[in-house]
């Protein structure tokens, strides 16, 4: 008999739950604000927005489903189920930082506060919920498959990322390392930069385009489906030992970059998230291209 589907709700502490969480009572974070010339009025109608757009979400889920709720801080230590449907209620960018967690479960973004939020990936409103938990799970439902980046390490570390994987010192100082294209690709070029980016189609509308912007890149940024994927060195420094030849490109299906730390230290990290970062260290090598994993996008 199979397991009823269950839906996960994924949300995030709201302004006003971390200004209580920090000055512990409301008149305290009020005056914490009002010093810096704020009022606690408008962060207590988006928190109250957030509550009500939980409980509208709720109650749409069906009587007959399992349901279960995360906050974005425990993300790493909850274990999702190949039934679940996951009701991201929030931001856009905490679908990117839901992604990297899932394996093909049917995502529905709901945009907690209309008017704030771009609406990229949050692009649902809380009454279209009870629907839309019924189209997740309907054979021939649409949903849009969002290409994800993925880096794998040599010790078999593994990291997934909707928007971007960044690769760099863990002080965001000088980075040194030996970059190749592709499996086989010589000794590679050693560099020292402040890292590498690499991103997708989604991440086009952040961090990644402001990375081509800058380079006044004549590349075509990449659409969130399209299976390829654009990188860029940030700040690589020339000198006798180390070369700026190689500083900007792209991956297509079985394409891959190939980074070996010759530093102490680096980290890599996926949508802004440093807290759940693979450590490298002096020699090992790490290799960049599409996942084989992507976002399956409830529209």
């Amino acid at each position: 008999m199979s397991l009823a589907p269950r839906a996960v709700v994924v949300h995030r502490r709201t302004e006003y739950e971390e200004l209580l969480a920090r000055h512990g009572t409301h008149g305290q974070a009020a005056f914490f604000l009002s010093s810096r010339g704020r009022s606690i009025g408008e962060v207590l109608r988006r928190h109250d927005r957030t509550r009500e757009a939980l409980r509208a979400v709720a109650a749409a889920v069906p009587l007959t489903w399992r349901s279960s709720r995360v906050e974005r801080a425990d993300l790493d230590r909850f274990l999702f189920a190949p039934e679940d449907v996951v009701v991201v209620v929030g931001q856009d960018g905490l679908v990117a930082n839901t992604a990297k967690y899932l394996g093909g479960q049917p995502v529905v973004g709901i945009d907690s506060d209309p008017g704030r939020n771009p609406g990229v990936l949050v692009r649902h409103r809380c009454a279209d919920a009870a629907a839309l938990l019924r189209a997740a799970t309907a054979a021939g439902s649409r949903a849009e498959e969002l290409t994800m980046v993925e880096a794998v390490a040599d010790d078999t570390q593994r990291l997934l990322a909707l928007n971007e994987i960044y690769l760099g010192s863990p002080g965001h100082q000088t980075a040194r390392y030996r970059l190749a294209s592709g499996d086989a690709d010589g000794e590679g070029e050693s560099q020292a930069s402040s890292g590498v980016l690499v991103g997708t189609g989604t991440g086009a509308t952040g961090w990644l385009r402001s990375l081509w912007l800058e380079r006044g890149s004549t590349a075509d940024l990449p659409a969130p489906c399209e299976r390829r994927l654009l990188w860029f060195v940030r700040e690589a420094w020339p000198s006798p030992t180390t070369g700026t030849t190689r500083v900007t490109g792209e991956l297509g299906r079985g394409e891959g970059l190939r980074l070996t730390v010759e530093s102490d230290r680096m980290v890599v990290f996926g949508d802004g998230m440093e807290g759940d970062a693979l450590d490298l260290t002096w020699g090992q090598s790490v290799r960049l291209g599409i996942a084989a994993t992507s976002l399956r996008l409830v529209v």
